[in-house]
């Protein structure tokens, strides 16, 4: 089947074919909604022979979707266009290798490179469980920016079954499970592993004796394994090892042999066990190793003395001269990596807008926000030296902390005001008033510190002992910016870089400027924030810090603002949110990087009143939301792309279990809410035009999302519908009345404000009562969340609910009951009698919840059931990864 040019595949046009294989036909198109070109490839028939097939094909898709490393070509979705399965994927320019290899070997620099790239990519989809089962030449691209693996993962999810007769020795294929009693082979022929031959299951090991068998052939022109038939291609790969790789080219030397040769040991258990491992292996030997190992020690004769001492020290003289010219570069220290987990008791948080660590400028200790289980957030400090952190007394609600030039002391933000704090601990010293709305901030070496927020229109600058800060630098009109923050001093204390967003922009991008004023200078497109990090040792190139789709890059960069070369990648996955530019990751300037990868993914599961899990919906993925329609029958998810931080919105049908994602557009589409009617969705939308805002879409109809009110520059988040259809309640974020408060649909569209204060809104949504007289929300006090019935329209009576600690509270539907979890982390049902005057009964704890694996959750109309979005088990997603000499993981 050849589609013809103009060809639409949902919202995807086709624009000229690129090739065909064994898995399908690829073309060049264009996504119409984002305005960029992709590649689609088009499934051979009988992927989605059944329901099932085609369930079990998206669920599969869209976990391998998730990926997102520098060399991995990155799925972007699946699609059904009539009788048409399709993938979309990433477009890229440039060779396969298999198109590279046919013109001869490649060099052993690019063998040794090429090789490392790949098995990276390995290692990473690896740790998520997922296996490639179908490496080989064809299926790695040789771009600009290094290697990119195509259809990862996709060899089990659409790989045909075919006769042993249709069998060959290229496309890829899938021998049918009659070969043997154990199951299905998939995978092309001269790059697979015995146990795959065998039918048996493949596991990351399969993969690395595929890498093995792609490193000989890279470095030597030849295939590891042939034959003059499929049947003696097999019987060579069942038996034979193939000849050493050096003995067809002299140039490679023999320790290459050896870590080829253990990748393609029959046995599993005698390969490399880790893909990492393999990758270890190629820099060692990029970095010197070999030679170093072949060396052979030069027999000096012996000489006549006195002739002979002076002959001999000439000689040493000459050879040491020689040395010196010719020796390799001293071998730089490995990289160090390790873990930092919140302390007992507590958990990190994940703001997507805000980094809540920080290393010292000189590399010694470490500064983060952990939350304790009643919500409250605290700085704490751990030395890299020590194995316990120490909490700083004074600093609760803290936010975005940062160091000072000399390492001894912190800023941070808490209750609207910029503070400073001694690092040993002592009392917090208030600097001036701060923006709301996710304010961030660095301190410079000439005893000045610049802060702003997203919504600010200037970065301000304000002396390190506090005064009236003024702007150092404002929003470009004639650039169409609609923001300006995350500002980041210069070594020279005067420059500083920081996030210009712009209405014109797709996504954000970095710029540098002076306190001593002058025009600004673009320095990055389409980034996150950037931190520059001075060489190491002092006086080499240092380098700009950076995110982009996901990974963590650095330019090397002059510290006035030259670059020096081209970007390369860190090795390191990065949570960002690309319309703001939010990274999490920090460096030292003696070589420590902290950073936070890629949030871990969660599940929507079902629990009894018991807590005993009794079914779950959609595949796992980074879901931040979840609403039950008023009739039970539909629910509403928001779920997030980790590669962009943004959040797109689904809806299904709970009878069918499937779920939709709704075309809203390229923002960040979040906290989903039912009218009464379940006729429309209202929801938080965030652009590159303003902050999130309640917009509402139409479920009847092609509709379009359409603003509830005009955008204000304030971060407004959308909480809940009132029963009778009239009121939005919102949460704002960023305003001077910080708090709750409500949207009047019949009136005029503006934002009221019924309760302000630290009102913890970050994890604890407000809702309604089912009669409409009450709303359910957090209030801090004493440190703590609690649960207050405050009443409505007129905010005047207020009841507390919980007695020791309260977040998430969530109505029945007949307002007999009220949940919420407790500051044990229980979930506790507290009955309730609305008419005519609130009446509260003894709260009943169901069951425990983790506390940092419940995220939101929604209950049926009976209480009988609850739907929450539940945190799959990640270790890595509830850490700080700390980096010790981390310029030594940059492939040079």
């Amino acid at each position: 089947m050849t589609l013809p040019i103009g060809t639409k595949l949902g919202p995807y046009e086709v624009v000229a074919p690129l090739g065909a294989g064994g898995m399908g036909e690829v073309y060049k198109a264009r996504d119409t909604r984002l305005e960029r070109t992709v590649a689609v490839k088009v499934l051979p028939s009988g992927v989605s022979s059944t329901p099932e097939a085609r369930q079990r094909f998206e669920r599969e898709a869209r976990t391998i979707s998730k990926l997102s490393h520098p060399h991995i070509c990155a799925l972007h979705d699946v699609g059904r266009e009539g009788e048409i399965e399709y993938l979309v994927m990433e477009y890229l320019e440039g060779e396969t290798l298999a198109e590279r290899l046919a013109k001869g070997a490649l060099s052993l620099e690019q063998t040794l490179r090429y090789g490392q790239q790949i098995a990276d990519a390995l290692d990473k989809a690896h740790r998520r469980g997922i296996v490639h089962r179908d490496l080989k030449p064809g299926n790695v691209m040789l771009t600009k920016s290094g290697v990119k693996l195509l259809d990862f993962g996709l060899a089990k999810v659409i790989g045909p079954e075919v006769s042993p007769s249709e069998l060959t020795s290229n496309p890829t294929a899938a021998a049918p499970s009659a070969l043997t009693q154990e199951g299905t082979l998939l995978g092309t022929l001269p790059y697979m592993a015995p146990e795959q031959l065998e039918g048996k299951e493949a596991d990351a090991r399969t993969d690395i004796f595929a890498l093995g068998a792609t490193l000989y052939e890279m470095v030597s022109g030849h295939k590891a394994f042939s034959g003059s038939s499929r049947a003696s291609l097999i019987s060579s790969i069942l038996r034979d090892d193939p000849r050493p790789a050096s003995q067809i080219e002299p140039t490679s030397p023999a320790v290459l042999d050896r870590v080829i040769g253990r990748c393609l040991a029959k046995d599993p258990e005698r390969r490399w066990q880790s893909a990492a491992d393999v990758g270890l292996e190629l820099d060692w030997i990029a970095r010197g190793g070999a030679e170093r190992v072949e060396a052979e020690p030069r027999v000096v004769p012996r000489l006549r003395w006195p002739i002979g001492l002076t002959v001999a020290a000439v000689l040493v003289a000459a050879l040491a001269v020689l040395y010196a010219a010719r020796r390799p570069a001293a071998a730089t220290a490995p990289p160090i990596r390790f873990s930092i987990r919140a302390p007992q008791g507590t958990h990190f948080p994940w703001v997507r807008t805000q980094s809540l660590f920080a290393v010292s400028p000189d590399g010694q200790r470490i500064v983060f926000v952990a939350r304790s289980e009643n919500a409250r957030d605290n700085l704490w400090v751990r030395a890299l030296s020590q194995l316990s952190a120490v909490a700083l007394g004074g600093t609760e609600g803290a936010a975005a902390p940062f160091w000072s030039p000399d390492s001894r002391s912190i800023a941070f933000f808490a209750d609207g005001k910029l503070k400073r704090i001694d690092a040993e601990g002592g009392p917090s010293v208030t600097l001036c008033d701060a923006p709301p709305g996710y304010p961030s901030g660095s301190w410079g070496s000439q005893h000045a510190i610049l802060f702003s927020a997203l919504t600010s229109d200037a970065v301000e600058v304000v002396a390190e002992g506090g005064g009236s800060p003024r702007p150092a630098v404002r929003l470009d009109p004639a650039r169409q910016e609609v923001g300006v923050s995350y500002p980041s001093f210069l070594p020279d204390g005067r420059h500083f870089l920081y996030v210009a967003r712009s209405a014109a922009e797709k996504q954000a991008g970095v710029r540098m400027a002076s306190l001593d004023g002058g025009e600004s200078v673009p320095l990055l497109s389409n980034s996150s924030r950037a931190e520059y990090a001075p060489g190491v040792p002092p006086g080499r190139t240092g380098y700009l810090l950076f995110a982009r789709d996901g990974a963590l890059f650095a330019q090397p960069f002059e510290s006035r603002g030259r670059p020096a070369g081209n970007p390369v990648p860190v090795g390191q996955d990065i949570w960002q949110h690309v319309l703001i530019g939010s990274g999490p990751f920090s460096a030292s300037s003696t070589g420590v990087l902290a950073a936070r990868g890629q949030s871990g993914l969660s599940r929507l599961v079902w629990y009894d009143r018991a807590g005993k899990e009794i079914g779950s919906l959609e595949s796992p993925g980074v879901f931040d939301g979840v609403r039950l329609s008023p009739d039970d029958r539909q629910v509403a998810a928001s779920r997030v792309d980790p590669r962009t931080g943004l959040d797109d919105i689904l809806v299904g049908d709970l009878a069918r279990q499937v779920l939709t994602r709704l075309d809203l557009g390229p923002n960040d589409n979040g906290r989903p809410h039912w009218s009464p009617d379940g006729a429309r969705l209202t929801f938080s939308v965030g652009s590159r035009r303003h902050p999130p805002t309640p917009y509402w879409i139409s479920l009847r109809g092609a509709g379009s999302p359409e603003p509830i009110i005009r955008p204000t520059g304030e971060v407004l988040l959308v909480e809940d519908w009132s029963p009778d259809g009239r009121y939005i309640l919102v949460g704002d974020l960023s305003g001077s009345g910080t708090g709750h408060g409500v949207i009047d649909l019949e009136g005029e569209r503006k934002f009221r404000l019924l309760v302000g204060g630290n009102i913890g809104l970050a994890e604890a949504q407000a809702q309604f009562s089912p009669d409409g007289r009450w709303i359910a929300l957090c209030l801090i006090e004493g440190g703590r969340s609690e649960i207050y019935l405050i009443s409505f329209p007129k905010p005047g009576e207020r009841i507390r609910v919980s007695a020791n600690g309260g977040l998430l509270p969530r109505w029945r539907r007949d307002g007999r009951e009220l949940y919420y979890v407790s500051a044990e982390n229980q979930l506790m049902a507290m009955p309730v009698h609305l008419d005519p005057d609130v009446r509260l009964g003894a709260p009943r704890s169901l069951f425990r919840v983790d506390p940092s694996g419940w995220r939101e959750y929604d209950v049926t109309a009976g209480g009988e059931r609850f739907l929450a979005v539940a945190n799959l088990p990640a270790p890595d997603a509830d850490a700080i990864t700390v980096v010790v000499n981390w310029p030594a993981l940059i492939r040079p």
